[in-house]
């Protein structure tokens, strides 16, 4: 790693072009740690409600935890309350993050429906205040994840962008799509050129990158200061390394495998680590030509030794696709 780093966010050294984006129900400890020690240059926390912030909800502190090693770490955090985003933010500071990211991206009914995640950003006003009471009351930095308008009809990337700059903030990471598309459609890298060029506070570019190629294409269609990946990364963190999938060996994605499982199950319990890996396992053997049967075999797995057992068995009688 370079003794250099490649950008700041405020004051802070980001050292890496390449981060996880923070998912709901996947970027947990185990994950970010992993990533982390792949390359991944920022450690997003999973999206935090600012209600379950100030009420103290039972399954905070597990979301908050994180490692020194995941340092830089920011925590996420999301409501359509000035006030109560402010309050937040002012209990999360005793955790001691590096930052702390608003997250005006977040597209699924029950968030953006009430007018947080990506329905801020129907209320530039409102995005105004959240910064401006942020930045001045708190001595790290704060940076936003857009995306780039509700839907085609209200495109507001750049007035978003300049107005979380102007406001204080830190760094903007911006999704190239729209509130409407959800995941669905192609990514408007076009969108995120727009914002580079619109401000002077780092820009992450997000969307449509699943490939190491797909990295510099942003980099180079866009001028990003760094390349933002969701669900590429999930089933190949080593995107963060460099590598594409079929670049990884069989003996390196077992050792990945059995490794993220036994961190899972360290942070959340045996049977509960068990069964939410399972997303991740599904990720992770989804280049193998395994029948649906199989699949089930193995995703149903009751213990981590029947998981490794039933994974070499398949191993040995699987393709790539």
């Amino acid at each position: 790693m370079s003794t250099e780093p490649s950008f700041h966010i405020g004051a802070l050294p980001i050292f890496g072009r390449t981060i996880l984006s923070p998912m709901d129900g996947f970027s947990d400890q185990p994950f970010r740690s992993l990533a982390r020690r792949l390359g991944s240059a920022i450690s997003y926390t999973e999206f935090v409600n600012a209600l379950d912030v100030l009420n103290g909800h039972p399954h905070l502190e597990r979301r908050l935890t994180f490692l020194a090693a995941e340092r830089p770490v920011a925590f996420q955090l999301f409501d359509d309350d000035p006030e109560r985003l402010l309050q937040a933010a002012l209990k999360l500071r005793a955790h001691e993050p590096d930052s702390i990211d608003i997250n005006m991206g977040c597209s699924v009914r029950c968030v953006s429906g009430r007018g947080a995640g990506a329905g801020l950003l129907r209320e530039p006003a409102k995005i105004a205040q959240i910064f401006h009471s942020l930045t001045s009351a708190l001595d790290l930095p704060i940076t936003g994840k857009i995306r780039i308008g509700w839907d085609e009809d209200s495109l507001n990337h750049t007035e978003i962008a300049k107005i979380i700059e102007d406001n204080g903030g830190a760094a903007i990471a911006v999704h190239g799509r729209t509130k409407s598309q959800a995941y669905r459609g192609q990514a408007n890298w076009d969108a995120i050129a727009e914002v580079k060029a619109a401000v002077k506070i780092p820009v992450i570019g997000n969307g449509d990158v699943r490939l190491v190629a797909d990295i510099g294409r942003m980099r180079e269609h866009t001028g990003c200061d760094a390349v933002m990946i969701g669900r590429g990364a999930i089933g190949n963190p080593w995107i963060f390394a460099g590598q594409d999938r079929h670049e990884v060996s069989e003996a390196q994605v077992r050792e990945m495998v059995l490794a993220h499982l036994q961190a899972m199950q360290s942070f959340y319990g045996a049977e509960l680590g068990l069964v939410l890996f399972r997303k991740h396992a599904a990720r992770y053997i989804s280049p193998y030509g395994l029948n649906e049967a199989e699949r089930a075999l193995l995703l149903t797995s009751q213990t981590a030794e029947d998981f490794a057992r039933v994974l070499d068995e398949l191993a040995m009688h699987s393709t790539l696709a």
